[in-house]
């Protein structure tokens, strides 16, 4: 009975979470009537839309939150796959290439979503505040994980959203009410993922400067023992610190980068798949030809045509 008299007074029940979240829902759809993601006018914020299911596509998410409001969405990071829905929202916290599809969307009730930048700066700002000043060292720190969305995140997302209708209130309010939702994710267990990265010292926070670096030079020979140097660790920690992160090894995580970053030249820019590979750093054009089958399930030049020809017809659609 206690227990009962308590998610009430909270107002943690299903009933308020699922009134939220169709709140949440109209106000997304109410300011995105396109397909797929679009900044708006508060800096940081982001929207999302989808009217049907998708084909697996590659994606390369940046330290983000985002909040699902209706919908699902699959997301595959280094072999773990995290399914995301109205009922929860994604905590990214490094860099991450990721496979991602949407799995349940229609015209009727699309997917749709929210994703707000991380600015670790900020982060660091919060957790400066007594009530973060506790010692503990976050252990099984992941770059990428998935958490329970509550009322008052549901409620912090909608006002935010409430700024679009009053512009002039953006430059004051907007940053104050980002922090609040920050806030709410750090009280949240999923908080020890995000405080990791964001304290300075910490091993995933040296970890997450070697991801940051091998972002920046995925193109030049991966030798581990570099970015061990990077980390400030030994080889085998900084091997096993950098899986548990991004649940990839350096060389998975750098092949992923390399066949994404290809892929969206091969769409964008309309370049082969020889100028593409050796670009991202391929010695192999063949090489390249295998391991982006692997990965994409047929062929570069293959792939991009199927998905220029879907998005055609969605276009038409």
């Amino acid at each position: 009975m206690q227990t009962a008299e308590r998610k009430v007074k909270s107002g943690e029940t299903p009933a308020e979470l699922a009134r939220l979240r169709a709140e949440l829902a109209g106000k997304i759809a109410s300011h995105i009537q396109v397909e797929g993601p679009i900044a708006t006018a508060v800096p940081g914020l982001g929207l999302s839309r989808h009217s049907a299911p998708s084909e697996c596509y590659s994606a390369a998410y940046q330290p983000e939150l985002v909040v699902f409001a209706q919908g699902e969405k699959r997301i595959n990071a280094g072999g773990t796959t995290h399914i995301c829905n109205g009922s929860n929202f994604l905590l990214t916290s490094v860099d991450m290439p990721v496979l991602g599809q949407i799995t349940g969307a229609s015209k009727t009730e699309p997917f749709l979503g929210l994703f707000i930048k991380l600015e670790m700066p900020v982060v660091r700002e919060i957790l400066s505040q007594d009530e973060f000043l506790v010692p503990g060292v976050a252990s099984g720190t992941r770059g990428m994980a998935v958490g329970k969305t509550t009322v008052e995140l549901l409620g912090a997302c909608c006002r935010l959203l409430d700024l679009l209708d009053k512009p002039a209130d953006i430059p004051f309010l907007g940053g104050l009410m980002q922090r609040e939702i920050i806030y709410r994710v750090l009280r949240s267990p999923l908080g020890r993922h995000l405080r990791a990265i964001a304290t300075l010292g910490e091993q995933s926070n040296r970890t997450a400067k070697a991801v940051a670096w091998l972002k920046t030079n995925y193109t030049r020979p991966l030798r581990v023992e570099e970015l061990a140097g990077v980390a400030q660790m030994g080889v085998s920690t900084f091997h096993h610190q950098f899986r548990s992160l991004t649940s990839m090894s350096p060389l998975q995580y750098q092949k992923r980068l390399r066949l994404h970053t290809a892929r969206v030249r091969m769409l964008t820019e309309g370049i082969d798949a020889a100028s593409a590979a050796f670009e991202v750093g391929y010695e192999s054009a063949s090489q390249f030809n295998r391991e982006y089958s692997r990965l994409f399930g047929q062929p570069p030049m293959r792939d991009v045509k199927a998905s220029l020809l879907a998005g055609a017809a969605s276009a038409r659609d």
